[in-house]
């Protein structure tokens, strides 16, 4: 850049910091990319910390209503009326499902849209949510999707640049939304994660939602007594979960976990096994990887674009789930899983924050 230009003024919105999860810690990693401003419709106190990115300004729109199907009603309206302020900026990425409805509030400059997926209640799984609630709740998903799909998809249009997490959902946005975009990887924090010594036990670490298939795994460990599961995270399903493991002495439940004590059951675990259906990316294979770890995962989708299946993990068969898993366990033991830690540190590389951060400046800054 010339001495004499100004640097330019960048912002990332990202709907809500909800969780400890995926979607929070990419927006993060955004702003930290290209020394961006804040936007978020909320944060949540189990979210991660936003006092240490030392941004000059974060702005909260101070969601208040935050029930299902009302919220993104809500947040729709926030980020529609409350984002007045964009026009000051040069470059705005837009991290999330909701917040680019705020894109008629920066007519001028640029705009990216980092889309993590479609949303999925309105497009692929909307027959899914449907059938997961009763008529009324039915009835409300179907007027919310018939009043947020048009602006969803008007704003979608007007974007400069559509990036995404995986060329799995580059295709779903070709499919649903006519439009085309580019690939960049999630980034993992590569360093943080060391190798150690496997402590006898395979570790799930996905949250507890019928979409990942923990029961499936379940199933499998029950016809292993002499394997060790270990599960962690929580969810909507973890009282059937609890309940498909009834009676199992070789399936654990540990909860929600702290970072730290993560980091330490990755590390300690023989491999991770993460088989959900239809994964947009999927970050916990990539840092099992880092930790040397290989990963018994889906065999379609997100995960398989990080895993290599024979080098640094196996993909199940998607036909005979719970054999397929089985077969997968018996083959990955201690010392093959061990062999492979090199060629998983390796090929996490390849996901570092490093990578990510080069490829958004080009992409923003270019």
């Amino acid at each position: 850049m010339n001495k004499t230009q100004k640097k330019p003024k960048n912002i990332v919105l990202h709907d809500i910091f909800d969780i400890r999860g995926g979607g929070e810690r990419l927006a993060i990693s955004l702003t930290q990319a290209i020394n961006a401003d804040l936007c978020y419709g909320k944060h949540h106190k189990n979210s991660f910390d936003l006092d240490g990115l030392h941004r000059d300004k974060k702005f909260d729109l101070g969601l208040k209503l935050e029930l299902p199907g009302l919220k993104t009603w809500a947040l729709s309206r926030l980020f529609s009326q409350k984002t007045k302020f964009l026009h000051t900026y040069d470059n705005v990425i837009y991290s999330g499902m909701i917040c680019p409805l705020a894109i008629k509030n920066h007519p001028h400059g640029k705009n990216i849209f980092y889309c993590h997926t479609p949303p999925r209640f309105v497009y692929d799984k909307y027959q899914h949510y449907l059938q997961q609630n009763l008529l009324p709740q039915r009835m409300v998903l179907k007027k919310l999707v018939n009043w947020f799909k048009p602006q969803y998809e008007t704003a979608i249009k007007q974007m400069d640049i559509i990036v995404t997490n995986s060329h799995y959902v580059q295709a779903r946005i070709k499919k649903y939304l006519k439009q085309d975009s580019l690939v960049v990887y999630p980034p993992c924090d590569t360093s943080y994660y060391q190798f150690q010594t496997a402590q006898g036990y395979y570790l799930s670490t996905a949250r507890h939602d019928k979409l990942k298939r923990i029961d499936k795994i379940i199933q499998a460990f029950k016809k292993m007594p002499d394997k060790k599961l270990v599960i962690c995270s929580t969810g909507i399903e973890n009282n059937s979960l609890l309940k498909e493991a009834a009676n199992s002495t070789n399936i654990n439940f540990v909860g929600q976990v702290s970072d730290k004590n993560l980091k330490q059951l990755i590390e300690q675990s023989i491999a991770t096994i993460y088989i959900p259906l239809d994964e947009d990316f999927g970050m916990s294979p990539v840092e099992s990887m880092a930790a040397g770890k290989p990963v018994i995962c889906s065999g379609h989708g997100g995960p398989t674009e990080s895993v290599l299946d024979g080098e640094t993990g196996y993909y199940i068969d998607e036909q005979n789930i719970e054999q397929s898993l089985i077969r997968c366990v018996n083959q990955l033991d201690t010392n093959k899983a061990t062999s492979m830690h090199t060629a998983c540190q390796q090929r996490a590389e390849l996901f570092s924050e490093k990578i990510f951060h080069k490829k958004i400046q080009q992409i923003v800054l270019d």
